[in-house]
């Protein structure tokens, strides 16, 4: 099971009317969640609180995540839409997703089985997703017109849905050791939460994302890595010998580092100093 929502994002999203991307932001988040034990999303409910009905709205809502359910073979199956006004303000719409996945118990993915020398194949994010909207929030307020439009946007393109790389695998004959969805806390504390008694050295290519640059100078170095994905969305712990089928497995795959005998998990910038 999963349960999430889009977070503080969803500020800028209904002030920019992206509509749809909060659709495909709140089903992405559990939907990711559920393909990190291996299984198939199967059904998804949504709750939308709202001081008025407005059906436009809520039709644009439900249509970002209906094009993100086709897309992961994963059913509408519900919902609850609450008019709640003197509770919910005018300008604000609340939303929460939940979703059921199903895996043959033999199929789980078992992070107990990771060891040191597995590799780390790291897939690549489509923006910030829905994490890390606090700190983009506060830097935006405190230097205004330090992205332009066009910046603004690609920051908040919709959070990337992972099943490709999930099938790409189970078409490779590659099964994971693990594998995480990098939200909240970013690669350090999504990858360490996996694995007892070692740890990762990680060493990632720079983000290419259209603004980033300009955001992360007003970001403490350390802080920005237990934040943000930092361009990683997926991460796959694979044998040595299916890095090569995993890294085919969806776009985006680079390998990103390897398990050691070091408890934690280090990140670093490929050509940082």
């Amino acid at each position: 099971t999963g349960c999430d929502g889009v977070g503080t994002k969803l500020e800028l999203l209904l002030e920019r009317d992206l509509l749809e991307t909060a659709g495909k932001d709140l089903v992405a988040m559990s939907v990711n969640d559920i393909l990190t034990t291996g299984g198939d999303p199967l059904l998804f409910l949504d709750y939308i609180g709202i001081a008025a009905l407005d059906e436009a709205k809520i039709t644009r809502l439900v249509g970002g995540m209906a094009d993100h359910l086709e897309a992961c073979n994963c059913i509408l199956a519900g919902g609850e839409t609450a008019e709640m006004p003197g509770i919910v303000p005018e300008d604000v719409i609340e939303l929460s997703g939940f979703c059921i996945g199903c895996v043959e118990k033999p199929e789980m993915i078992d992070p107990s089985t990771i060891e040191v020398g597995d590799v780390l194949v790291g897939y690549a994010s489509d923006s910030i997703h829905a994490n890390g909207f606090s700190l983009v929030r506060r830097v935006l307020a405190e230097f205004p017109g330090e992205l332009d439009d066009a910046e603004l946007e690609a920051l908040l393109r919709p959070t990337r849905l992972y099943h490709d790389v999930v099938a790409g695998l189970r078409t490779a004959s590659v099964r994971p050791k693990a594998m995480a969805h990098i939200t909240g806390g970013g690669l350090p504390e999504n990858i360490e939460r996996l694995f007892r008694g070692c740890g990762a050295d990680l060493e990632i290519p720079a983000w290419e994302l259209p603004g980033i640059d300009k955001l992360l100078a007003h970001v403490d170095a350390a802080d920005r890595f237990h934040t943000f994905n930092m361009g990683i969305g997926w991460v796959a712990i694979v044998a040595p010998g299916d890095v090569e089928k995993a890294l085919s497995a969806g776009p985006g795959g680079v390998v990103i580092g390897e398990m050691v005998p070091d408890e934690g998990v280090r990140v670093k910038i490929r050509g940082e100093r």
